[in-house]
């Protein structure tokens, strides 16, 4: 059975998203280590005069001892927000926002090398900007060797599709000129990394308007995992 659920609340244009796991991190050991990361923001003007932009904000790693207790095991819970604004469209705009994280073992995901080796549902374009796979993925619960990494979505809402069933989105649509998403105690648990392991935040943003589909993606600042 998996026990780990996000539960994504949308009200108006933002959606909050929770991991029932992560919660229990309150009362951790008092080992954990708290890292406030610096977030980010990104401003980008389309062919169509409109402005994108996308922030971070708000954004925490808290470190821990894993469950497992040996070096190959590393445990930390995320929090942050991401924000999109939309501005200058001559009519419709809206978008979809795929918050995520790339965690890698012995591999370098601070440059331009960040999609090296990476796989879980995510691809990366020339201008380092993400979109979802087929496989896209949500849970991170990883499983890494050196010089691995691989990539995972926050969001895993529930929704009906045209025939009722059930099926699940990685991101949080919007309409209008700002869309926003909000993840507290995420949880990334690393497994079979023997050296140095990192991850990093990404905030992917596909932007819909009468003229232009395109997508824009914001990164976050590396962090130690251990």
């Amino acid at each position: 059975m998996n026990i780990r659920k996000t539960v994504a609340r949308v009200a108006g244009v933002g959606a909050v998203a929770t991991a029932a796991l992560g919660l229990f991190s309150t009362g951790a050991a008092n080992a954990d280590t708290f890292v406030g990361l610096p977030g980010g923001e990104l401003t980008k003007t389309l062919s169509d005069g409109t402005v994108v932009t996308v922030k971070l904000v708000g954004e925490s790693a808290n470190l821990s001892g894993s469950m497992g207790a040996t070096p190959l095991h590393r445990n930390a819970w995320v929090s942050a927000s991401a924000q999109v604004e939309l501005s200058g469209a001559p009519g419709f705009t809206g978008g979809s926002i795929y918050p995520g994280y790339v965690v890698g073992c012995q591999v370098n995901i601070a440059g331009g090398d960040t999609s090296a080796g990476a796989t879980g549902g995510a691809s990366w374009d020339s201008d380092g900007n993400v979109t979802p796979s087929a496989g896209a993925t949500t849970g991170g619960n990883l499983n890494l060797g050196p010089g691995q990494a691989k990539s995972f979505y926050v969001l895993d809402l529930e929704q009906a599709d045209d025939f009722g069933g059930e099926t699940h989105k990685v991101r949080n649509k919007f309409k209008g000129s700002s869309g926003s998403v909000t993840w507290a105690d995420e949880t990334i648990g690393l497994n079979g990394c023997g050296g140095y392991a990192q991850a990093r935040a990404f905030v992917s943003v596909e932007v819909e308007t009468d003229n232009v589909i395109t997508w824009v993606t914001l990164w976050g600042a590396p962090f130690s995992l251990g």
